[in-house]
């Protein structure tokens, strides 16, 4: 069905760029936009697969070290309270503004990329890992404490099993926030990746080029959404997964 809707948004966007008369440089016909990616394939694969790789590690920092954390705050109100003002400064401040600081501390190469990608993606695993550990129905908390589980047991075989479907809600979110933390980090200073391919298109009107990488862009994003969307279903087998995959 989307591979179905997806065609025809094409042929209708095809149709309305030729009778409209829309110029190349403002709305281009998708037909030149894939002849563009066919054409260049080798260009952007290397450009996307740059991006991919900075939004799949600054993905996997944020949600590591978020995840610790959300754990560290669900079992002690105290450094919650001490370090949660600083999270949520961290989430408000926007990418775009931190972005020329990141790339005076770690250079115009991939390094700013990922650290850019996962601020972008850390608060999201917090919030909702934080939220997950505390769901835990207090009737079996209580039956767990009866037969003296210890508070490991207590966490991996009631807290997890009942924070998993938020972690995984978070973890789809953080899919997309990812490619935009990458591509973010790539307009204030790269010199590869699809966030440079579409910066440089800009200045020169490049608009077909433009929208290829935009189409390439998305397209990590669905990959990446649709992957972690198959680890939940093999994971949290017990709840059905959301989001259309």
């Amino acid at each position: 069905m989307p591979v179905l809707f997806f065609i025809c948004f094409l042929i209708v966007w095809e149709l309305l760029v030729i009778f409209l008369r829309f110029p190349e440089y403002l709305l281009p016909q998708p037909s030149k936009i894939l002849n563009e990616i066919f054409a260049n394939s080798g260009r952007f694969l290397m450009h996307t697969g740059i991006t991919m790789f900075e939004a799949v590690m600054g993905y996997l920092i944020a949600n590591i070290s978020g995840f610790l954390v959300a754990v560290v705050f669900a079992h002690n109100r105290t450094i919650e309270k001490g370090f949660y003002p600083y999270a949520i400064a961290l989430k408000t401040t926007p990418i775009i503004a931190m972005a020329p600081l990141l790339i005076l501390w770690f250079g115009t190469g991939i390094a700013s990329k990922i650290v850019a990608s996962a601020i972008v993606c850390f608060f999201p695993i917090l919030v909702n890992t934080v939220r997950g550990l505390r769901a835990v129905d207090e009737g079996s908390l209580d039956l767990f404490r009866s037969y003296y589980a210890s508070r490991w047991q207590i966490f991996t075989k009631l807290s997890l099993p009942t924070a998993l479907p938020y972690v995984f809600s978070a973890l789809k979110i953080s899919t997309g926030l990812a490619v935009v933390g990458a591509i973010v980090g790539e307009f204030v200073g790269a010199n590869k990746g699809i966030g440079y391919v579409i910066l440089v298109s800009t200045y020169h009107l490049e608009t077909v080029t433009m929208f290829a990488g935009i189409i390439m862009s998305a397209l990590i994003g669905v990959l990446f959404f649709w992957a972690v969307s198959l680890i939940e279903k093999k994971v949290v087998f017990w709840q059905e997964s959301e989001g259309g995959f």
